[in-house]
């Protein structure tokens, strides 16, 4: 990335939503004289790639014209290092540590169903069902995706949001399965393969017994 557009990013980093003042400032001290017309042109360029959000006006305290401040997307955030695969790692062995199977498999199974409450598939037809289904899936970076088979559907996620953690952590292939259900309104599918056991995607086979009615 460009010089200066990461320097931005940094800013608005370590100082949370700010003015195009504030980011010349800031940015004078790292690199020098820089104009607040330049600072505009880097911010729209990071706006186009998703990075920074619109500007939004900031309340002021004292009279005078209204502020437009920046901040980072949800995008931006994640192109910065962080703990969470590590601090997920220490919790789940904890939980594994302190509590028996059973009781560690209800906590899971809580999450997933809590995932699940994101999306009310309600009662239509399965292929919308699933259309339904999967766009909620890629919203959670699952890289999904259906098709018809002789047996009902198949579901695909050809990507594992944790796939650091499952193979020390199986468990979390369960708490997938369990997602699965919940989301499809309860129908418990046939689990047919599974990223972790080196396939190309998890697959789950879910039994319609008429297609047509379906």
């Amino acid at each position: 990335m460009q010089q200066t557009r990461q320097h931005i990013l940094e800013i608005l980093k370590e100082r949370g939503p700010s003015t195009v003042e504030e980011i010349v400032e800031a940015l004078s001290g790292r690199i020098g004289d820089i104009t607040a017309v330049t600072i505009r042109h880097h911010l729209e360029i990071l706006r186009g790639d998703g990075l920074v959000s619109a500007p939004v006006v900031r309340r002021r305290t004292t009279p005078g014209r209204p502020q437009h401040v920046y901040a980072l997307t949800d995008k931006a955030i994640a192109l910065f290092p962080n703990n969470y695969r590590s601090l997920a790692e220490q919790l789940l062995r904890q939980i594994k540590t302190q509590l028996p199977r059973h009781e560690v498999n209800v906590i899971l199974e809580g999450v997933a169903n809590q995932i699940a409450s994101g999306l009310s598939v309600g009662d239509v037809p399965m292929p919308a069902r699933l259309d339904r289904v999967v766009d909620y899936l890629n919203g959670q970076g699952y890289d999904a995706h259906w098709k018809t088979a002789e047996q009902g559907y198949i579901l695909y996620t050809a990507n594992c949001p944790y796939h650091q953690l499952s193979p020390s952590h199986p468990e979390l292939c369960d708490m997938d399965f369990r997602l699965i259900s919940s989301l499809l309104g309860g129908i418990v599918p046939r689990r047919l393969n599974r990223l972790a056991d080196g396939e190309d995607s998890c697959a789950y086979l879910i039994p319609v017994p008429d297609l047509k009615t379906a």
